[in-house]
Order: C-alpha cells, then sequence, then structure tokens
C-alpha cells in the first residue's frame, strides 16, 4: 500500500531491472527516544522478510542519506531512485542533500505516497483552513482515492543479494534515550496495524462520532502510531472504513474529515510554511497580535518544564492527561487540546509554551515530530489539538477576549467536567506511590 514502492516496481518491471528497498537509519532524529526507534525497527524488520518473500532485497544503510545512499546508487550500478515524501523541514532536507550528491545520469523521483491527494496537488499554496481545503481535496479523491494494485514478486532478480541485518546490533547502536519505554499496547509493523484497523471497524466506528470526544469511552481508531511511521496507508484504513458508511454515515464521514481534511490540511501547512513550529513567521497575524498583547498578563499558576514532565500541577485533570501519554504514548484527541492550552496559561510566554509542548509531544507520544502534532487534528480529535492549533490559533478563529490567552480559543476545568466524567479518568491516570 505505498504509491512510491509500486511506481518504483513499475520503473524496474518496464526496465526489467532488479528492485531494491533501502532504508537509511539515522543514529537520532528530533529528540528521538527508544521508544519511536523501537517501534520504527520492529516494523522494518516486518517489511524486510515481506520484500524476501518478494524476490526484492532490503538493505538497512546506517548513517545519514547523504553519506550512504549516493556511494550504494554507484556500488550497485542503480539506474534510478524514488523516495517518498515528508513535509517537514529535516526530511526534505535530506532528498535535497542525496539529490545534489547522485550521479548526474540518476534520475531521481519523489512520491507523495504520505497523502492520498498528493500535496502539492490539492494546493499551490498555504490554505486558510479547513473550509478552503476541504472542496480541494473532495474534487480530487475520485481519482486519488483508488484500490492499490499489488507489488507482485518481482522477476528480476539482483546479482547479488542483500547482506544480512543485525537487528539487535542496530537496536544497540543507536545513540538515543532509552529512559522512555517503549509501550505494550502498540504492537509495531503493518500486521498489528490492520489488526487494531480491523478491530476499529468491528467494536469502535458505530460509536466514533457521538463518543470520540469523550476520553473515558473506547471509540478512537487508535491508528495514528502506525500512520506516523507508514506502517498503515492511511488510504488503506479510508478505503476499508468507507465499506461501512451505510451502517455508519456519519462516524464514516467524521473519520474521513480528520484521517483526510484535517490531516492532509497539516501537511500543506508544514509544506508551504517553513515556521510550522514557531509563534513568529508560524502564527497568523492576528493571534500574534494577540498572544503579544497579553504576554504580560499575569499567569494563575507558573510552572517549570521539570514539573509538567513529572505531572506535578495543580490540575488533576491536566496531570493524568500526561501521565496517560508518558505511560501509553498517546494522549486522547481531546485532551491534547485542553493539555496544550493550559500550558500557555501556565507558561512565561507564548513562546515558552510552544517549545514546552512540542518538547513533551514529540518525547512522549507514539506519533510525535509529526505535521499533526506541530499544526493540526492529531488523529481523533475534535478539530485541533496539535501545539500549534491550540496556542497560536493556527486553522482556527478569533474567540472572546480574556487575560493570558486573549483571543486564542479558551478551555477550562468545569467546560471538560461539562462534556466527560472528568473523576473518572483522573482515577485511571492517578499518580503512581
Amino acid at each position: 500500500d505505498n504509491w512510491a514502492f509500486l511506481y518504483a516496481q513499475r520503473l524496474a518491471l518496464k526496465q526489467e531491472l532488479p528492485l531494491r528497498v533501502c532504508f537509511c537509519l539515522v543514529p537520532k532524529f528530533l529528540g528521538a527516544t527508544i521508544r519511536h526507534y523501537g517501534f520504527m525497527l520492529r516494523g522494518l524488520q516486518e517489511v524486510s522478510k515481506e520484500c524476501t518473500e518478494l524476490n526484492i532485497p532490503f538493505h538497512l544503510l546506517l548513517g545519514y542519506a547523504k553519506d550512504v545512499l549516493p556511494p550504494f546508487v554507484v556500488q550497485q550500478g542503480v539506474g534510478g531512485l524514488v523516495t517518498d515524501f515528508c513535509p517537514l523541514r529535516v526530511p526534505r532536507q535530506w532528498v535535497e542533500d542525496v539529490r545534489e550528491r547522485l550521479p548526474e545520469d540518476v534520475p531521481f523521483v519523489q512520491v507523495d505516497a504520505h497523502n492520498i491527494v498528493p500535496c502539492w496537488v490539492t494546493s499551490p499554496k498555504q490554505e486558510y483552513s479547513a473550509r478552503t481545503i476541504r472542496g480541494k481535496i473532495h474534487s480530487q479523491l475520485p481519482e486519488f482515492l483508488t484500490e492499490f494494485p499489488p507489488v507482485i514478486r518481482h522477476p528480476h532478480p539482483p546479482s547479488c543479494p542483500a547482506e544480512p541485518i543485525a537487528w539487535d546490533a542496530c537496536y544497540s547502536s543507536l545513540q538515543v534515550d532509552r529512559s522512555v519505554a517503549e509501550v505494550e499496547w502498540a504492537t509495531p509493523g503493518t500486521s498489528a496495524g490492520l489488526a487494531v484497523l480491523q478491530s476499529f471497524i468491528a467494536e469502535r466506528l458505530k460509536s466514533f462520532s457521538s463518543q470520540r470526544n469523550d476520553p473515558n469511552k473506547a471509540a478512537l481508531s487508535n491508528l495514528s502510531p502506525w500512520f506516523h511511521f507508514g506502517q498503515v496507508s492511511t488510504q488503506r484504513a479510508i478505503l476499508e472504513v468507507q465499506k461501512h458508511r451505510r451502517a455508519h454515515k456519519e462516524s464514516v464521514d467524521a473519520f474521513v474529515e480528520e484521517a483526510v481534511v484535517r490531516r492532509e490540511l497539516a501537511d500543506n501547512f508544514c509544506y508551504y510554511n517553513e515556521n510550522y513550529d514557531s509563534l513568529q513567521g508560524g502564527a497568523y497575524n492576528w493571534a500574534q497580535t494577540t498572544l503579544r498583547l497579553h504576554a504580560k498578563d499575569k499567569r494563575p499558576f507558573l510552572y517549570e518544564l521539570q514539573q509538567l514532565e513529572q505531572a506535578t500541577t495543580h490540575d488533576p485533570l491536566w496531570n493524568a492527561a500526561q501521565l496517560q501519554m508518558v505511560r501509553e504514548g498517546k494522549m486522547h484527541g481531546f485532551l491534547r487540546m485542553y493539555w496544550a492550552k493550559k500550558i500557555l496559561e501556565w507558561t512565561r510566554s507564548p513562546e515558552e509554551a510552544l517549545q514546552f509542548a512540542i518538547y513533551l509531544n514529540d518525547r512522549y507520544e507514539l506519533d510525535g515530530r509529526d505535521p499533526n502534532g506541530y499544526v493540526g487534528t492529531l488523529w481523533d480529535g475534535l478539530w485541533g489539538g496539535g501545539c500549534l492549533w491550540s496556542i497560536c490559533g493556527i486553522h482556527d478563529q478569533g474567540w472572546k477576549e480574556r487575560d493570558v490567552f486573549g483571543k486564542i480559543r479558551y478551555m477550562n476545568y468545569s467546560g471538560c467536567k461539562r462534556k466527560f466524567d472528568v473523576d473518572q479518568f483522573e482515577r485511571r491516570y492517578a499518580p503512581r506511590e
């Protein structure tokens, strides 16, 4: 279920050439911990096995792509290179670095297998909101939301096979923080991710539209870790979920809105705005103005990063949400909004709030370092949850002005109590003695 892979095989079949799959494993990446690397590497082990069955060698190259991929291309006599797409700065720079170092006669193609409608096809510019991008995406879905053709067993074997991969040695070589443990509830890999998708359809889809904003109810897809690491295609999820539209129309429509429109809106923002993780240049002018006007407002509480990380605030609901993220690697979507907005209320400045929120999200969330984490819906949420949505009002509108927040949408504890059983959630994620 990967258009880049499918395109690469089509090229290889047309030229009657072998096909190879390479993954460049960098020793560290934007503060990712063993929680993230472990999930990724175990997923790649499954990819490696599938490739072997398809007569396609899988190569795990250790190091940055610019250092290891161009020499590999030369040594193996590779005739063409195909890569996937990510709108974030660092992976885009990796692509540019490889492009500069490739032999001139080796064509290099990028395929957006990350989105259903390719990012640059949806719109040539940064879109203002879901309202402005929705029609553009839906008009393209008949062309792009199609069934995947199969990857076939490749009929042209390479002259020399891939070297065996010492997975344990790769795992040990990583220069990452190992204090953030891997989670038990989420088994890495495509087969496990597809099983979660089927359990969502069978058990939770029926209540998705009505209960997805209640943190005590099992109504979410919980697919974001597998989506984030490319182990389950969003397109596959949409194709499967849409089969149940007659029985669960409201839930299917809500899921498509979030997994397609909101998710691809976040990619659009990150692709066309290099400041997707900062207040200056990232936030709209009205939000920058209102936050600046209220930057000196007295905060009701002030917390250091360590206090937030250890969930030792005065607010038991916020602490419970933080502990859910630390323990499980996934905070409920509705609470991600509340969580980020309270960080704005309890830190010295909007800039510090954004810095702390991104740090905590990327350190503990399995789907951290993702366009949706910086900007958008963050899976199964309401309209928001992303750090810039919650703190800087991106893709939102101005609301009634108040202290600290200015015109940024406000959330509070009593509002949460009106929406769901807060006590029940607090008990479930109480601090451990």
